[in-house]
């Protein structure tokens, strides 16, 4: 028999995917140059040069057995190893190879993370707008995925967090620089967290951990930095991803950094390849880890996403949508021009602008666009956007 749980997923297809499959038929029927697309946070930027370079020497020089052999279950030693070193040096912490288990991308990560710290029952605290993907990455656990309403400027509603937290909740889960906002936590916003969760590890009796999913943190604004989360509470472990950074979202590479001083430090790796014995994980492939360790403080050109925010931020705030300047990523979340977001986008796409409904991540009422493309789309796209907000709404 088909197992249900999975046949009634099929029912709850993700909203982002079936309009970028929408989107990718409109084009078809009146050319892509007539579609505005911002549904899918597809890095739009060519992978860093360093990265090519490493593979085509490891292609030409490296053993091809070795090469492209079995991984390790927690991941090549001396990528590990690289890994913990880039994190010290960026950062000031003090992994070891043993801290660190390489995975298939940030989902990978944040997979064998929650699984690592929950058990079925549990309860995990997450923060709107948040991705929806969260979902089944929790609920496959066993455990059960507790949203807290946003604050202002969308960092941490602290009191809604305290009205949460409950003995049951064994894991926080953070997403920052933020996908959909785009919005950064601050020093300020981390430090109350970590107090605020150091408190209630005192008072339950058991360990909270706090999950740190990190696939935009090196596409931050302004010249800011994004302050790194580990830094400021022991039992975090950090999920990251190469897809964004390095613009490598097919190649399925990112890692899990247990905090030194967190609780069973040296257990989290071995505990995630256990997990992967039964999740089928089996790490990404030997070649790309190898690649991704030669080129760990490269990035990609990612400029052009700060001049596309700064474009769609001017825009929209002239047009008059209400709108939280981003501080990271390629996403912006501007509040719909009428209380139900979904019929905001159905009348969207009547203008071919393909805008993704806020419902999905737990925030209503706001839509997302991800302004990873062309300049030049975005520039196509504002005469758009002010057409539509004055025909459909009169500004």
């Amino acid at each position: 028999m088909i197992n249900t749980s999975y046949k009634a997923m099929l029912g709850g297809k993700s909203v982002i995917r079936q309009l970028s499959e929408y989107a990718t038929a409109r084009k078809a029927q009146v050319g892509a140059d007539h579609v505005y697309d911002f549904s899918l946070g597809n890095p739009s930027v060519p992978t860093a040069p360093e990265f090519t370079e490493a593979m085509l020497d490891l292609y030409a020089h490296d053993d091809p057995v070795a090469l492209h052999g079995y991984s390790p279950s927690l991941g090549i030693t001396q990528v590990r190893e690289a890994v913990a070193a880039s994190l010290n040096q960026r950062f000031g912490m003090n992994y070891t190879y043993e801290h660190i288990f390489m995975t298939s991308g940030a989902a990978g990560a944040l997979s064998h993370a929650l699984r690592a710290v929950t058990k079925p029952g549990d309860e995990v605290v997450t923060f709107a707008p948040y991705f929806p993907e969260y979902h089944p990455y929790v609920e496959g656990t066993g455990a059960i995925l507790r949203v807290v309403e946003p604050g202002e400027h969308f960092q941490i509603n602290f009191d809604a967090l305290e009205r949460t937290l409950n003995p049951n909740v064994t894991a926080v889960l953070i997403n920052t620089p933020n996908n959909p906002s785009g919005v950064v936590y601050s020093d300020a916003t981390l430090t109350k967290l970590a107090a605020i969760l150091s408190a209630k590890q005192t008072e339950y009796g058991h360990d909270i951990f706090l999950i740190s999913d990190e696939p935009y943190r090196e596409i931050v604004f302004d010249g800011q930095n994004q302050p790194y989360p580990s830094k400021y509470y022991a039992n975090t472990l950090s999920c990251y991803s190469f897809s964004k950074s390095l613009s490598l979202p097919g190649e399925r590479i990112g890692y899990v950094a247990a905090h030194p001083q967190c609780t069973d430090a040296l257990l989290i790796a071995p505990i995630c390849g256990q997990i992967s014995r039964g999740t089928g994980h089996n790490c990404p492939p030997s070649s790309i880890q190898l690649g991704v360790a030669r080129v760990l403080d490269k990035t990609s050109d990612l400029r052009v996403y700060e001049t596309n925010m700064n474009l769609l931020y001017d825009a929209l705030t002239d047009i008059g949508f209400s709108v939280e300047r981003p501080g990271g990523t390629f996403y912006i979340f501007p509040k719909a021009l009428e209380a139900d977001a979904n019929a905001f986008c159905m009348k969207a796409k009547d203008y071919d602008l393909i805008l993704v409904p806020s419902d999905s991540f737990g925030c209503p009422g706001y839509f997302r666009m991800a302004y990873c493309t062309t300049t030049e789309l975005v520039e196509r796209t504002i005469p758009v956007l002010r057409k539509f907000a004055h025909e459909q709404y009169g500004l």
